[in-house]
């Protein structure tokens, strides 16, 4: 190694002394999520893994993988997506291309690096899934809440005509964490709203 630096295989395997440095629980790590930080063996391999448990009427909050596509998979359950591809990818009527998917058990799609994205699991059993990433480090952006930690001026000029008080009132409407619930789905699933 130079400088921490991989430089080889064998700098590769120094790093892993032991055959449990191979093996990555995803029960025993709350954020189920393997990259180079998290698993190490993942360094070198250009590669990363997420699984995962979307509860009844759970959305992900709108992101971005900055640095990577993310190819999606349901495994059990149902999960309805929608992803936007990049400025002047339009439709047939010039507006932004928006792709819609519906996936069931054993089916999966792919979001493109940079494509705004989001997923909902519209029934009211668990749906499982896995998100596999051609790189290391894929990174997330959250669109909204990054969107509001602009500067009020800045907001104001971006959305045209609102106030102060309104943008306030958005930023303060925001949920936290990386996923919310539906509202319509809840109702239909008799999920209390807290």
């Amino acid at each position: 190694m130079t400088d921490g630096i991989i430089c080889s295989g064998v700098d590769r395997a120094a790093l892993l002394p032991q055959d449990k440095d191979y093996v990555y629980d995803f029960s025993q790590n709350p954020g189920r999520f393997a990259d180079r930080k998290t698993f190490p063996a993942l360094v070198g391999t250009g590669g990363s893994l997420a699984v995962g448990i979307l509860p009844p009427c759970g959305m992900s909050f709108l992101h971005i993988h900055p640095r990577s596509a993310e190819l999606f998979a349901v495994i059990e359950g149902r999960v309805l997506t929608e992803a936007v591809l990049e400025a002047g990818v339009v439709d047939a009527d010039g507006k932004p291309r928006v792709i819609r998917t519906d996936l069931g058990p054993n089916m999966m799609t792919v979001f493109p690096g940079g494509a705004f994205h989001t997923q909902l699991n519209p029934e009211c059993t668990n749906a499982s899934i896995v998100a596999a990433f051609p790189s290391e480090d894929p990174g997330i952006g959250l669109i909204l809440p990054q969107t509001f930690a602009l500067d009020d001026e800045w907001l104001e000029t971006q959305f045209g005509d609102v106030s102060t008080d309104e943008t306030a009132k958005l930023r303060a409407s925001l949920p936290t964490g990386l996923f919310l619930q539906a509202e319509g789905c809840k109702k239909k699933c008799g999920i209390q709203t807290e």
